[in-house]
């Protein structure tokens, strides 16, 4: 496995690698690497003669920056754990290297970005965007593997495709939890076990939502999710929207669409955590 820290050094490897006719997959990530992130790459090897998997904690997409600050970084653990899942090039790049100079651009994504995390978190979906294209240009890859606990943000990444006119793939990927169901996230390594044991209760709860709305409205099943993790002493929920999973905009009634997604933040502590439900798959 290659590590390269430089785009200069990624640019002149993925040139070499497409003078020998390899198709590139990619899996842009922030570090403290999970099975979650395992899954993507284990996916983007099967479709692609190579898979490039990016280790970068981009500034410009955190809205707090303590929490930019507490985000946990491991390198060389991930570095090891990305050569023992086969994957080909890990690019590791300083902020010098992705942003020489400050991107200053502003993307517009209608509505898509307004809600949900746009709304308790300005900016971070411009800067996703910023980071994401610029590494897309960067790599160049054919694919690109993103999980869908981050369900708004594939939104965003597959509208900055169109936009863009860019000419790669993007490849959603299933929610990985915990035995507990606790959806993976790097930011898991910030609870500790008795808030872990708590935190279970987050998709424990969404998944029996599914059940309460047979008999409840859109309005009565936010209500009662919120109520019932809010009783919990360490969990605060931030917001819980119920919305049309390609407009992400609130529904008022199960019939509103035939794609109905729940998508929750929510604190165990001082760790913000996400998560959705989906339900009503639009199969």
């Amino acid at each position: 496995m290659d590590l390269i820290k430089t785009t200069q050094g990624v640019c002149d490897k993925v040139t070499a690698l497409r003078s020998e006719g390899k198709t590139i997959g990619f899996v842009p990530t922030m570090g403290a690497l999970h099975e979650g992130h395992l899954s993507l790459v284990k996916q983007c090897i099967a479709d692609n003669d190579v898979c490039i998997v990016s280790i970068f904690v981009n500034p410009t997409q955190f809205n707090n920056k303590e929490d930019l600050q507490k985000y946990p970084r491991n390198l060389e653990r991930d570095c090891e754990y990305m050569e023992s899942a086969g994957v080909g090039v890990v690019f590791a790049p300083s902020v010098d290297e992705i942003y020489p100079q400050p991107d200053t651009r502003q993307f517009d994504f209608g509505q898509i970005d307004k809600v949900m995390e746009g709304e308790h978190r300005p900016g971070h979906f411009n800067g996703v965007a910023q980071v994401v294209s610029r590494l897309f240009d960067i790599v160049k890859p054919d694919r690109a593997y993103f999980g869908e606990k981050d369900f708004q943000q594939l939104a965003i990444i597959r509208e900055m495709v169109k936009q863009l006119k860019l000419n790669v793939g993007i490849v959603p990927m299933p929610i990985v939890r915990e035995p507990g169901g606790l959806a993976l996230s790097s930011r898991n390594e910030r609870l500790t076990a008795a808030q872990k044991e708590v935190a279970v209760n987050i998709s424990r709860i969404l998944a029996e939502s599914k059940e309460w709305m047979k008999n409840s409205s859109v309005e009565k099943v936010i209500k009662e999710v919120i109520a019932v993790l809010d009783s919990f002493a360490e969990l605060k929920v931030e917001y819980y929207e119920i919305v049309d999973g390609y407009t992400l905009q609130s529904v008022a009634d199960w019939k509103d669409s035939d794609y109905i997604v729940g998508c929750i933040a929510i604190f165990c502590g001082e760790v913000r955590l996400i998560d959705n439900i989906i339900y009503k798959a639009n199969s």
